[in-house]
């Protein structure tokens, strides 16, 4: 294997076999990290997926992804995962549409396709036509735009919080407290090659006559006067006397009270 996915090796034969049984209806066929990749026409898709389900014995479909290249005329890339467990093997089969363009479901083949293909219409926008309930699957109601699109912003179109006045979550547009900032990440010891803030207020070309210095040990607060007079002072601490608690006697055996 070309990468540390499980081992499963193809078939020999298969891409031959595959390209001859689909004729026509593809268009490509790659391999690439020990894995075939087959492009098909769209309008082919139901009869290849029940033909490589019932005559190529490839029984579940895994995953249905979609990939954007906003740079092609058909942008999404719509990818189909397949397994066939009678031969360990795993394929690819790939169909290119646009926003216009609807592709026909699946989900008369592999029922499973149901929420799949809604998951890549909620975040692509990708039309599948046949589709027995096309809605949204993963964004809230009301959501705009399609969160998957390299087009579409980071910071999104709304934003939702919860409102003491109505008493219940409210979306608004997105207001952002400030605006992006960019870091120079210069080092604070050796200082910046630009004027902070408030430094043009400081006079230019002043320079130090003479250096501040401390020649005498008298002169600092320190050394054998200011030690003894810190002695001095923790002497006259006053410590607050221990009271001591008598003991109530105890009466005798017999005493009278």
């Amino acid at each position: 294997m070309g990468h540390n996915a499980p081992q499963i090796d193809n078939p020999k034969g298969a891409i031959n076999a595959l390209k001859k049984a689909l004729g026509k209806n593809c268009l490509n066929v790659a391999l690439a990290n020990d894995e075939i990749s087959l492009t098909i026409k769209p309008d082919s898709i139901v009869e290849v997926m029940t033909l490589l389900r019932d005559e190529h014995e490839y029984q579940q479909l895994v995953e249905i992804a979609g990939v954007d290249y906003p740079d092609r005329s058909l942008r999404f890339e719509i990818c189909y995962h397949l397994l066939s467990l009678t031969k360990n093997h795993r394929l690819r089969v790939k169909i290119s549409t646009d926003e216009d363009m609807p592709v026909p479901t699946v989900t008369n083949v592999w029922p499973v396709a149901d929420w799949l293909e809604r998951e890549v219409f909620d975040l692509y926008g990708v039309l599948f036509d046949g589709h027995p309930d096309l809605r949204r699957i993963l964004t809230d109601y009301g959501f705009k735009g399609h969160p998957f699109r390299k087009d579409f912003p980071l910071t999104g179109y709304v934003e939702m919080r919860y409102s003491e006045e109505a008493k219940r979550v409210v979306y608004e547009p997105v207001k952002l407290a400030q605006d992006f900032r960019s870091f120079d990440f210069m080092s604070p010891w050796e200082g910046a090659d630009y004027i902070l803030p408030g430094d043009e207020k400081a006079p230019k070309d002043v320079a130090v006559k003479t250096a501040k210095t401390t020649d005498k040990l008298s002169k600092t607060g320190a050394g054998k006067a200011a030690n003894i007079e810190a002695a001095k002072k923790s002497d006259k601490a006053v410590k607050k006397p221990v009271k001591k608690v008598a003991k109530k006697a105890t009466p005798k055996k017999g005493a009278k009270k």
